[in-house]
């Protein structure tokens, strides 16, 4: 199957280039916001999270009053991230420089690392401490919240917070910013939650200072990374074994030994799942080679190749047994310093956020995974920038329907739920772009390049919360239109585009930002739906002229209107990729199973269909039919009957 997404960018360095303090780019940029009580910083995996947080943190000891400074990280791995790092010698004031003692990321229980906690708390000479969220949370039940008075307070992986009322770590973050004067920086290389809970409440959210960094300029700005590709591999019965009617497993056919590649195995609640972590360890082995022999002090696996008869270094990570674990996590952690130091990873739960192989070109995913933001997480592990890659690519392994399986609503599902997570990638990856009304004086804007384009009849917030959801929340936005079951179910085109355009989208927004007047839920509607579009669209120029392709056609720039626009499905090139890469059987099954989860007819929907029923009747001389083939015609006589059942109610309610 071709990749769904692949972008390609322009290796301009700029992203890595520092200043005279020694801060890249997207640090230079959260410093500016350092003043901030409330700092909310939105960066992909490896531009530079951590060091900004240090350079922020130095400033706040230094010159805001604040005293302490504690870092809580997810998991004790990512806390080696914020370990002793020189600053001074690039151009900065101070070094980071934590004292070890209060280092709490490292082997031991809970009830240790809290009297560890409280005794930092009450400690006057020391100022750093480092722990995990579950230390954060456990802490604080032993605690006054003005204990953390003068604190600053940095929450790594931000996205594991969330609003939900049994969310601890939210609840304990909710009642430090109530009850004490504590800083807050929240970092974050996906803003995304997998279960559609926000991460914080909208009046809690307000008071943040948003710094954003997007992926593209992070992409964009390498010297060595060119393209990013993304693509799905569908397959019957177990990854790792024969397909029907080929010659190889389907974990064979994608995975390509010459790339740096991590293997995440499915979860264990999923189809793809054999139930087994173990054995899919020693099949994946199998599909590579024989094993050779397993370094005793590093457990690094030496695997004979089948294919060329290389030896190949093989990480277990899989291998729940404590010793092997360390052993093999101190390798990849201290003694991978070139590229020919490991040459496969396999994993489960582990080598996703945080986890650093700069080397990494294949992230090869196994199994359907419904959270966004692990899919970000996972494909950020191969989107460091290193000089032995051009190309970096992610693929998911997902089991296709099959009519004969139980499962087959869950299967259409999961496939429909991955296919659209590539959309969002999409949206994520591309060049960002700003729109303008077409007309106005504002024209001739010295703030007009070449990533700006002008539309008719385009429509600008009106309020400063919605220019902010604008600017900062529209990728967030998209996640959870994405995400929603009736959109899901529209997106593959047995919908006209302007109900997707004109009615689904603005009832999520609705749900979502339900403070918003109808202004400004219409100019957040236009920017999404521009916004997907021609970022899902072509532009190519043709003399002193641009052309954007869009719906199959060639559009000069110049003559968008708005009305052309909402005439787009922006999420229906993916599903046209799809029906050309899966067999006709397992099509019909998509279609079916649409067909029999059905969006009901609104009369929003049914009004916005009437003109093209008129047009239908004029052209055909009939009415639309409900046996057509055509899930548009079946959509119009089903808005037909609806209307004329409308007009019946409304004559015998007189």
């Amino acid at each position: 199957m071709p990749d769904l997404v692949n972008v390609t960018y322009n290796q301009t360095g700029k992203s890595k280039k520092t200043n005279a303090l020694g801060m890249r780019e997207m640090q230079q940029k959260a410093y500016e916001g350092r003043t901030a009580q409330y700092l909310l910083l939105k960066a992909p995996p490896a531009s530079g999270k951590s060091r900004a947080l240090m350079f922020i943190a130095l400033d706040k000891l230094k010159n805001q009053g604040i005293k302490k400074v504690i870092v809580a990280v997810p998991e004790k791995s990512i806390g080696k991230s914020f370990e002793k790092t020189e600053l001074k010698k690039y151009g900065f004031f101070e070094d980071w420089i934590p004292n070890p003692k209060y280092n709490l990321c490292t082997p031991g229980g809970n009830k240790s690392k809290v009297s560890a906690f409280l005794e930092f708390i009450d400690d006057k000479d020391e100022q750093i401490l480092i722990c995990t969220h579950a230390t954060l949370r456990f802490a604080f039940e032993g605690l006054d919240e003005k204990k953390f008075d003068n604190t600053l307070i940095a929450i790594d992986e931000f996205h594991h917070v969330s609003a939900d009322e049994d969310n601890r770590l939210g609840e304990v973050l909710k009642a430090i910013m109530t009850k004490s004067n504590a800083h807050i920086v929240a970092m974050t290389g996906s803003y995304f939650r997998g279960d559609a809970v926000p991460v914080l409440l909208p009046e809690d959210e307000a008071k943040f200072t948003k710094i954003t960094y997007n992926y593209y300029q992070q992409l964009n700005g390498y010297e060595h990374l060119k393209s990013l590709g993304i693509g799905y591999h569908f397959y019957t019965g177990r990854y790792y074994k024969k397909q029907p009617d080929k010659e190889m497993s389907a974990l064979a056919e994608v995975l390509d030994e010459t790339k740096k590649t991590i293997i995440h195995i499915p979860n264990v609640n999923s189809a793809e799942s054999s139930k087994d972590k173990y054995e899919e360890v020693n099949h994946i082995i199998d599909v590579l080679g024989d094993l050779e022999y397993q370094d005793e002090d590093t457990g690094v696996m030496f695997i004979k190749s089948k294919k060329s008869g290389k030896l190949l270094k093989v990480a277990d990570l899989v291998n729940d047994d404590p010793k092997a674990r360390d052993k093999i996590t101190s390798y990849l952690s201290k003694e991978v310093n070139s590229v020919d130091d490991i040459d496969i990873i396999i994993a489960l739960g582990m080598a996703k956020e945080g986890f650093d192989w700069p080397y990494c070109e294949h992230a090869l995913t196994i199994g359907y995974r419904s959270s966004l933001t692990e899919i970000i997480q996972i494909i950020g592990r191969a989107t460091r920038d290193s000089e032995n890659k051009e190309h970096a690519q992610f693929t998911n392994l997902i089991i296709q329907p099959d009519a004969e399986d139980d499962d087959v609503k869950v299967s259409v599902n999961n496939m429909l739920k991955a296919i659209t997570a590539s959309l969002l990638m999409e949206q994520v990856l591309a060049p960002n772009f700003k729109f303008k009304p077409k007309g106005l004086d504002t024209d001739d804007n010295e703030d007009d390049n070449d990533t700006t384009i002008k539309i008719r009849g385009f429509k600008l917030p009106t309020s400063q919360r919605a220019k902010d959801i604008i600017e900062s929340d529209l990728n967030d936005l998209k996640a959870k239109i994405l995400q929603d079951e009736q959109m899901l179910k529209a997106m593959p085109g047995n919908l006209e585009p302007e109900t997707i355009n004109k009615v689904l989208i603005p009832k999520i927004i609705r749900e979502v930002y339900p403070d918003l007047n109808s202004e400004d839920i219409e100019a957040i509607r236009q920017h999404v739906v521009v916004d997907s579009v021609i970022k899902n669209g072509t532009i190519e120029e043709q003399g002193d002229k641009k052309f954007i392709r869009m719906a199959g056609s060639f559009v000069n720039i110049d003559d968008i209107h708005i009305d052309l626009i909402d005439q787009v499905n922006p999420f229906q090139k993916a599903f046209e990729i799809l029906s050309k890469s899966v067999t006709a059987k397992v099509l019909k099954l998509i279609d079916e199973h649409i067909q029999a989860t059905k969006i009901e007819m609104t009369e929003e929907e049914a009004i916005l269909l009437w003109p093209k029923i008129k047009e239908w009747v004029k052209k055909t001389g009939e009415e639309p039919s409900l046996q057509s083939f055509d899930q548009k015609e079946r959509r119009m006589a089903e808005a037909l009957i609806f209307l004329r059942e409308q007009k019946r109610k409304k004559m015998q309610n007189g």
